[in-house]
């Protein structure tokens, strides 16, 4: 219903905008069409519509990200690169690892790359917590743990980075190596082993550790202790007087030379090492990297320079990871090699390692048995180390002739050998002691280092003991000691030399790798004996040759000392055996005796200036006759083995995964891989 007004108003106006359009709009070319051009176009007018600040901001914001990413994209440039090459690496030593790996690769604790931190050497004043020696186990990775804790905790993050990058690979890869335990005197070998690698292998990081191996380190003991400050006093006599010479003459405060290159130092690298002697051990090395040289004009003695000469500058490899001592070893080794030059390929006892030729003793054309067989395992070992075949190939060309030869009376061999012939001399007389000793332990020692495979070198060793059992085995009166005599054209004579008492801790050695048990039970009777060497004689300390009574006399003792025999030259071979002793049984008894000897030596034959001297005369404790002279092979063996024999760590230095040279330097046991 409309009203009056409305009506007379008139009808309703409309009001029209008018937009004309040109050609190129109507036909939509140039509007919004979200092409490029008309996108930055647009994007330009916002960017003129914001105001100064606001354009330096984003522009700032801007450079800041380009910044981040070039740097971004060089850290992952660098760690592509490291995957990658690690990658072909990988596939390299696939292709070029070597049949044989170390059993226990780098300890004490596992070295860096070599020449890397030299100074910082563990101070080993901790070891692992006891375990009871008796129980025999596998081998850990780790021989010695480093006691400081940065040390420690340090090398554990190391370890532990190398398993995280490593674990996808030992999912593939991993595989139990057993431990094969033989019981009984008959013993199946596996195949003989394996020739050198042909590359060069240097010490293996361990890729992982083991839970045992992280429990809390004890301290060193007292005893320990003691040995410790035994080799410290006998190193400062031989470092304030004889200094880079090969032997210390504490009581003249000078030196007396042989080879002239320095022995007892390099006799005593390792032990060093062991006991955890830094500064010692860094100022020795300096002395090997300076002044040892090899290029003289002089002659040296095959066997000795190869046990302490080469066999300690492989150990000393061994346990530092410092590849100067390897450069060394293989100095020496090749300047050794012309003694192999013989028409019978038995080596010379004497070669001239400046000119580079060899000759037998001036007055025979002999070699010693025990010389020309006591050269494998080092020999073995450079081998192994730097892929050259020659030198492994020379020594087992002496055993293997040896295998072979005529003369032998149930495995017991002649002491003297033809460089010519090659055939044994001085027929019908055996013994245990001076130039026969040691063939009969590195028999043994080379079977286990080969990984237990060689089985002549089994066969002559069981022959051989079954041989001491039934011609050199006797009894002494009153307290019926067992004891290895010798045998002259089928007389026995009541003589045993000290070095014969090697063979409780071989024999032990050989009990422990699965040999026959009663190998053990005389290794038992006859540490007892060489105990009894020591506490029957006034001074505490054996003679170098006793004589034991067949038959009972009032008022006499079982061990008979003749006035030439009743020198001590600080000799090692009865601590080596309560060591092995110890370790094998867990039987505290072995200490105790170790600890007597010690005490003895530091009353009888410690110069308070310094070093320690061999005596004259066991006999008279008023006055042992000092002879002024310290054998290198008391800080090379005798102390090392009293700190082994101390210690409750089986770990330290574990006979699962190395063997003892016959100067005491550890190399490794060779594993499958």
């Amino acid at each position: 219903m409309y009203s009056g007004a409305a009506a007379a108003a008139g009808p309703p106006r409309r009001d029209f905008i008018s937009v004309t359009l040109g050609p190129e709009e109507a036909v939509g070319v140039g509007g919004y069409n979200n092409s490029k051009a008309w996108r930055r176009r647009s994007c330009w007018r916002k960017w003129k519509q914001l105001s100064r600040l606001q354009r330096s901001v984003i522009l700032f914001l801007f450079a800041f990200l380009a910044v981040c990413g070039v740097i971004s994209y060089s850290s992952m440039g660098e760690t592509w690169k490291s995957i990658t090459n690690k990658s072909l690496d990988d596939q390299r030593t696939e292709q070029e690892i070597p049949r044989l790996k170390l059993a226990n690769p780098a300890v004490l604790p596992a070295p860096q790359k070599a020449d890397a931190n030299r100074g910082d050497y563990p101070e080993l004043s901790l070891q692992k917590p006891p375990k009871p020696p008796h129980v025999r186990r596998g081998p850990s990775n780790l021989q010695i743990k480093a006691p400081r804790r940065d040390t420690r905790l340090k090398i554990q993050q190391d370890t532990m980075r190398a398993v995280e990058q490593l674990v996808e690979a030992d999912k593939v890869e991993k595989t139990e190596k057993s431990i094969i335990s033989w019981r009984g005197a008959v013993i199946e070998p596996d195949q003989s082993t394996e020739p050198p690698s042909s590359k060069i292998m240097e010490p293996e990081k361990p890729s992982s550790v083991e839970a045992e191996d992280q429990k809390e380190p004890v301290p060193i003991n007292e005893r320990q202790l003691a040995v410790i400050e035994a080799f410290r006093h006998a190193w400062k006599g031989y470092k304030d007087f004889a200094w880079g010479h090969d032997e210390l003459k504490p009581l003249s405060k000078s030196y007396s030379e042989w080879f002239g290159l320095g022995l007892t130092l390099i006799d005593a690298l390792d032990t060093m090492w062991i006991l955890g002697l830094k500064e010692e051990f860094e100022e020795a090395r300096k002395w090997v990297a300076k002044d040892l040289v090899f290029d003289k004009n002089v002659d040296v003695n095959l066997f000795e320079s190869t046990i302490r000469i080469l066999g300690g500058l492989l150990s000393t490899y061994h346990l530092s990871g410092d590849s100067l001592f390897l450069e060394k070893a293989k100095d020496i080794g090749n300047r050794l090699m012309p003694a192999f030059k013989t028409p019978s390929k038995i080596p010379y006892s004497d070669v001239n390692i400046g000119r580079g030729t060899a000759h037998p003793p001036r007055w025979t054309s002999d070699s010693t048995v025990a010389e020309v067989t006591s050269i494998q395992l080092e020999f073995r070992e450079l081998s192994r180390l730097t892929g050259d075949e020659k030198f492994q190939k020379a020594v087992d060309e002496v055993m293997k002739h040896v295998h072979t030869l005529s003369g032998k009376n149930d495995g017991l061999v002649p002491m003297f050998i033809n460089t010519n012939s090659g055939q044994f001399t001085h027929l019908g007389v055996y013994t245990l002691g001076a130039r026969a000793d040691s063939y009969y332990e590195y028999l043994l020692k080379q079977w286990i280092q080969g990984g237990k495979k060689e089985n002549e070198l089994l066969e002559d060793y069981m022959r051989a003991i079954e041989g001491v059992k039934k011609h050199l085995l006797q009894k002494s009166e009153p307290k019926k000691l067992t004891f290895v005599g010798e045998l002259a054209h089928g007389h026995f004579s009541a003589k045993m030399d000290h070095l014969v008492c090697f063979l409780p801790g071989t024999l032990a050695l050989g009990a422990h790798n699965g040999l026959a048990a009663d190998h053990m039970k005389l290794a038992e009777t006859l540490i007892e004996t060489c105990y009894q060497m020591y506490a029957q004689v006034e001074t505490g300390l054996s003679p170098e040759i006793v004589h034991f009574n067949l038959h009972a006399q009032k008022g006499h003792k079982d061990v008979e000392i003749k006035p030439a025999d009743r020198h001590n030259l600080l000799r090692p071979e009865t601590v080596e055996s309560l060591f092995y002793m110890y370790r094998f049984t867990g039987d505290k008894k072995y200490q105790d005796w170790g600890w007597e000897i010690l005490q003895n030596f530091n009353r009888y034959t410690r110069v308070p200036t310094g070093g320690y001297t061999s005596i004259n005369n066991v006999q008279n404790p008023s006055n042992p006759e000092p002879r002024d002279k310290m054998e290198s092979f008391f800080l090379g063996e005798t102390l090392k083995y009293m700190f082994l024999l101390f210690s409750d760590d089986i770990d330290l230095i574990n006979l699962d995964k190395y063997i003892f040279n016959t100067e005491a330097h550890p190399l490794p046991i060779w594993v499958p891989a």
